[in-house]
This record gives structure tokens, C-alpha cells and sequence, in this order.
């Protein structure tokens, strides 16, 4: 995506008044019906507004295109996993890195499983978007709570945290998206999961050796 064409999948307006924050959820939970009952590809605009009770024109006061629209709709996302990863990180400062893993594991798989199907389509819908933007700031705000959270663990090196924290978080973030492409059951995901914090367990015990 041109640099031009970047600034116009960018959403026109915030909501500021009640008023309009409902609106503009009423037009992300219709994006979502319509995401998940038809497709990214046949997801427009007049479609989202007819689901979401409101004009096309008043859903172009915010959103001036579906590319803007699929944008928002996963910053939106993101901001809600950001905020899990970030309360989730602050409540585990102090405890053992074993502990940290395991409830970083638990919030993240949660979080993204709860709605499954909402989560893979979020996948699709940004698979022809330039979201590169989108994906950094996110990175950005969950390493540095993840990070600030792994400084403190009493049984880690003081050394290294980064390197540490690199690799568990790409471990745990990239094992969900594998689940979810591969359509996982919750048995599968559950047990899964109580692998993956085995493994890190065993990781994080190496490092004491």
C-alpha cells in the first residue's frame, strides 16, 4: 500500500461524545457479524451500515473505506490484548519467571481463543493490508510491559532479559496463531498449552544451571 493509500484506510474522526461512541460500536459489531457470516471479501461498507442501523453516510464520518474500517476494527482488537498483556504483567511483578510464563500464556491464549473465529478473520481481513504500523505499536507496548515484568523476576539473570523475553514471548505468541490456522478443538488447545509451559519451564530452569 502506497504511502497515499495508507492515510485513506486511516479512520476520519474519534468518537467523543456517548452518542457517537455508540454508534461507532454498533458499526465495529456489525463489522464483526458481517466478517464472520460472509467473508472478508464480500464485507463493504453499505453492508456494515444496514447490519449496524445507521446510513452509509454516518458510517463515512468515520471510516471513509472498508480498509479503514478492517484497520480500526483490528486496533481495536489489539488495544483490548494489549491492555489483558499489560494488567496481566503487573499483577505477576515479583513472582517467579515460571509463574510470569504461565500467566502470560493463560491471558494471551484466552484472550485470543475466547472468540475464536472472530480472531482468524481478523487474520484474513488484514492479509492484503499494509497493518505493518499497526503491528509494530503493538509489539512496542506489549515488550515493554513483558519486559518490565521479567526484570523483576527474582529467579532470572540479571542479563539478558531481552534475549529471554524475545524468545518466550515469540514461543507463546506464535504457538496460539498456529492453533487458531490450524482449527484447534479446546481439548487440543488446553493441552497444548500445558505443553508449551512445560517446555518453557524447562527453558527457564536451563538458565539456573
Amino acid at each position: 500500500m502506497t504511502a497515499q493509500g495508507a492515510a485513506a484506510a486511516k479512520p476520519r474522526k474519534l468518537p467523543v461524545q456517548t452518542r457517537s461512541r455508540v454508534t461507532v460500536d454498533a458499526i465495529f459489531e456489525a463489522t464483526i457479524q458481517v466478517l464472520l457470516s460472509d467473508g472478508v471479501d464480500r464485507l463493504t461498507t453499505t453492508r456494515v451500515a444496514e447490519r449496524a442501523g445507521v446510513s452509509v453516510g454516518t458510517l463515512y464520518q468515520y471510516f471513509p473505506n472498508k480498509q479503514a474500517l478492517i484497520i480500526a476494527l483490528n486496533a481495536r482488537y489489539l488495544d483490548t490484548l494489549a491492555e489483558r498483556v499489560e494488567a496481566t504483567c503487573t499483577v505477576m511483578a515479583g513472582q517467579p519467571a515460571a509463574k510470569m510464563v504461565a500467566a502470560l500464556t493463560h491471558t494471551y491464549w484466552t484472550t485470543k481463543t475466547e472468540r475464536a473465529e472472530l480472531t482468524q478473520a481478523l487474520y484474513r481481513s488484514v492479509a492484503t493490508l499494509d497493518n505493518n504500523a499497526l503491528m509494530k505499536a503493538f509489539a512496542a507496548r506489549v515488550d515493554a510491559a513483558t519486559m518490565s515484568m521479567f526484570r523483576q523476576a527474582p529467579d532470572l539473570p540479571s542479563e539478558g532479559v531481552e534475549a529471554i523475553n524475545l524468545a518466550l514471548t515469540t514461543v507463546i505468541y506464535g504457538a496460539v496463531r498456529n492453533a487458531l490456522e490450524r482449527e484447534l478443538d479446546k481439548a487440543q488447545i488446553a493441552a497444548l498449552q500445558d505443553r508449551l509451559n512445560d517446555m518453557c519451564r524447562a527453558w527457564l530452569a536451563s538458565l539456573q544451571s
